[in-house]
C-alpha cells in the first residue's frame, strides 16, 4: 500500500547529496596579483586524469583558468584555449617564439607574454588580436592584472627581459609608467598591500615600486639573482635565489627578515605562501616547507627529480610536480604524502587550479587535467 506524506506515515529521509563544489578560477600566474599560489579550496582527493590535450611542443608554461576555459602556452609559441570540461581546443594563437609564462585573463581578454618580445591582448572568446605591445627582448614572465588605483579601468603589469617593468592601460596597451632596473627580469610583478609592485631579477635586488606612479621606493639586496616570481603574504615577500637560499623580505621596512638554506642547490621555483608556511621547490629534488615567521625548516618532501614548478597551496594540503613525472599532494602539518599521480612526463611547469581541475603541462607536450573522484563514464 502506498503511504503518502502527511497521511499518517513519516516519509523516508531523502538521501543526502553533497553540495557541488564551488567553481574555482586561476586567472593569472600564481592565482592572483599577490602571487600567493594559494586556493581556498580543499585539495582534490582520489585524483584521476579527467582529460589530456597534446600541444605541438613542450609545455613549460603555467595555465590560466577562467570562465570555463583553460589557456595554456607551449614552447612552439602557441597559446591554446581549451574547454575546461572536455579539453577540446576552442581556438589557438601563434606567436613567433616560445610561450613560457601563464597568460592573464580578465575583462573579456587574454594577455599573452611571448619570447618574441611582445605582449598580446587577445579576445578571450575568439583569440583575435586587440592590440600588441613590443619590447626589445623576450617576455618570459606572466602579466599581472590590477585595477587602476587612481581611476576606472584595469592595468596590465608586465616585466621584460629588457630589465623594465611596465604598467599598460588594458584598454589599448598605452604605457602608463615604466621602471628600468638595468638587468634581466624573469618573474612576474606582485602586488603587496595594494600599494607596491614587487619583483626581483638578475641584478640580485628585490625592487619595491609604487603602484600608482612607478617610482622606486626601495631596493633590497637578495645576494644572488632571483630566477622566478616571488610570493607574498601581507607586507612580506619571499623568493628563492641562485645562492641556494630562500629569502624573506619586509617590503615596507626595506629589510631582509630571514634567510633559509639547506643544501648547495638553487631554488628555481616560485613559492606558495599562507599564514604559516612558505613552500618552495628546489633542484635538490625536495619541496621545502619553511616557517613563514621564523625562516626555520618545518619539513621536507623528497621526490625523484628536480622540483622547479611552483606548488599550489590548498586549505588542507600542497600539490606540486616533479621532473620525475609525478604530481604529488602532501598534508601541511608534517608533509605526509596524501597521494601521488604518475603522469609519465617530466613536470617543470607550475600547476594551476581552476574549474575544480588541477592543470599542468609536461615536457613531451601533454596538458593534464586532474580532478577528484573516479573518471567519468564514457
Amino acid at each position: 500500500m502506498l503511504a503518502l506524506a502527511g497521511c499518517g506515515e513519516k516519509p523516508a529521509d531523502a538521501p543526502k547529496v553533497p553540495p557541488a563544489p564551488k567553481a574555482t578560477a586561476w586567472p593569472m600566474t600564481r592565482g592572483g596579483p599577490a602571487l600567493t599560489g594559494a586556493s581556498a579550496a580543499p585539495v582534490p582527493r582520489e585524483p584521476t586524469v579527467a582529460w589530456t590535450f597534446t600541444a605541438p611542443g613542450p609545455v613549460n608554461a603555467e595555465a590560466a583558468i577562467a570562465d570555463g576555459r583553460v589557456f595554456i602556452g607551449s614552447a612552439k609559441g602557441r597559446l591554446h584555449c581549451l574547454d575546461a570540461a572536455t579539453g577540446r581546443e576552442i581556438w589557438s594563437f601563434e606567436t613567433k617564439d616560445a610561450v613560457d609564462a601563464a597568460p592573464a585573463v580578465g575583462g573579456g581578454r587574454v594577455y599573452l607574454s611571448s619570447n618574441d618580445g611582445k605582449l598580446y591582448a587577445l579576445a578571450a572568446d575568439t583569440g583575435a588580436v586587440v592590440w600588441t605591445f613590443a619590447t626589445d627582448e623576450k617576455i618570459s614572465s606572466g602579466a599581472t592584472l590590477v585595477r587602476n588605483p587612481g581611476g576606472p579601468g584595469e592595468w596590465v603589469l608586465v616585466n621584460g627581459y629588457d630589465g623594465t617593468t611596465r604598467a599598460l592601460d588594458a584598454a589599448d596597451g598605452r604605457v602608463v609608467w615604466s621602471y628600468a632596473t638595468g638587468n634581466y627580469i624573469n618573474g612576474a610583478p606582485a602586488i603587496v598591500d595594494g600599494r607596491f609592485v614587487v619583483f626581483g631579477g638578475c641584478d640580485a635586488q628585490l625592487h619595491v615600486v609604487g603602484l600608482a606612479d612607478g617610482q622606486v621606493l626601495r631596493t633590497i639586496d637578495a645576494e644572488a639573482y632571483i630566477p622566478a616570481s616571488i610570493g607574498t603574504f601581507g607586507k612580506m615577500a619571499f623568493c628563492g635565489n641562485y645562492a641556494n637560499q630562500t629569502v624573506a623580505f619586509d617590503v615596507e621596512a626595506g629589510t631582509v627578515a630571514w634567510k633559509y638554506q639547506d643544501r648547495a642547490m638553487p631554488f628555481f621555483s616560485s613559492p606558495a605562501v599562507n599564514e604559516r608556511l612558505v613552500l618552495i621547490g628546489s633542484r635538490d629534488k625536495y619541496l621545502h616547507a619553511i616557517d613563514r615567521l621564523k625562516g626555520e625548516a618545518v619539513w621536507k618532501f623528497r621526490t625523484g627529480g628536480r622540483v622547479e614548478g611552483a606548488p599550489i597551496l590548498f586549505n588542507d594540503a600542497v600539490v606540486f610536480g616533479s621532473a620525475d613525472g609525478r604530481l604529488y599532494a602532501a598534508e601541511l602539518a608534517a608533509g605526509a604524502e596524501l597521494w601521488r599521480l604518475e603522469l609519465g612526463e617530466a613536470l617543470t611547469a607550475s600547476p594551476a587550479f581552476g574549474a575544480n581541475l588541477i592543470v599542468v603541462g609536461g615536457e613531451k607536450g601533454t596538458v593534464f587535467a586532474v580532478r577528484a573522484g573516479p573518471a567519468p563514464a564514457r
